[in-house]
């Protein structure tokens, strides 16, 4: 599990919240690819899109037909906010597949930080927009009286859950998938070490290459699930009442 340390870029010793790291760094090139894709991409906008120029429009347009489609018009107006979440998870899980590269997508602290914001500003927006008809959002007024209160309940401790599970998803599934490849990576040198190698590590490198594709669709996809669940949440704060 060494590739998930966080290391200081300069020296040795303790890491405190000011020291520049391998994650800093990381989410520092991050967002320089990202001003790379949309902004120089963009830059020289044409009939005839170049390359960076389509996939600058690609992501633009999938985006915002999301946040239209969950939400609903009225949560156009917090698209920026959502296309940033998607576009900072979905290029740092791709610059983690890079050899020697550090996915900062696979470290909680990163993924809580990124839940909580959802949470909070979902949160805000919800009472900022219905005052106390916000907590509607809790109470099931479909259900039986009796069991109103019970449900009440469960929607609230669900509700205060979800930047748990939103922020675990991301990271177990991205920590998961680098630590399948790097323990069929183990098994590669076997060639040089005994006979069996002669089996094991065109199987193991078979299974590097399997699961690094594999990788590839899920570091689309965990960025993909986040975002949505960001803009069904946003539904939520906008649209309370069951």
């Amino acid at each position: 599990m060494d590739q998930f340390l966080v290391k200081p870029l300069f020296g040795e010793g303790a890491v405190a919240w000011y020291t520049p790291t391998n994650v800093t760094l990381w989410m520092a090139l991050t967002v320089l690819a990202i001003f790379a894709l949309l902004g120089l991409g963009s830059a020289r906008r044409a009939i005839v899109p170049s390359r960076g120029q389509s996939i600058a429009e690609l992501a633009y347009g999938f985006i915002y037909k999301m946040v239209e489609d969950v939400t609903g018009s009225d949560g156009v107006k917090y698209f920026p906010y959502v296309m940033t979440i998607f576009m900072f998870i979905v290029v740092s899980n791709f610059l983690g597949l890079l050899p020697t590269a550090f996915t900062t997508t696979s470290h909680l602290a990163v993924t809580v930080v990124l839940a909580l914001l959802v949470f909070v500003s979902v949160t805000v927006i919800g009472f900022v927009k219905h005052g106390a008809g916000f907590l509607g959002l809790f109470w099931v007024s479909d259900a039986p009286l009796p069991l109103r209160p019970i449900l009440a309940l469960i929607e609230v401790i669900s509700y205060f859950v979800r930047p748990v599970s939103h922020s675990i998803r991301l990271m177990g599934n991205m920590m998961a998938g680098h630590a399948v490849i790097k323990v069929f990576a183990a098994f590669a040198p076997l060639i040089l070490i005994s006979g069996m190698g002669i089996l094991v590590t065109p199987l193991s490198i078979l299974a590097i290459t399997a699961m690094y594709a594999l990788e590839t669709l899920v570091a689309f996809i965990q960025a993909y699930v986040f975002t949505i669940l960001t803009c069904v949440y946003l539904k939520d704060a906008l649209h309370p009442s069951h």
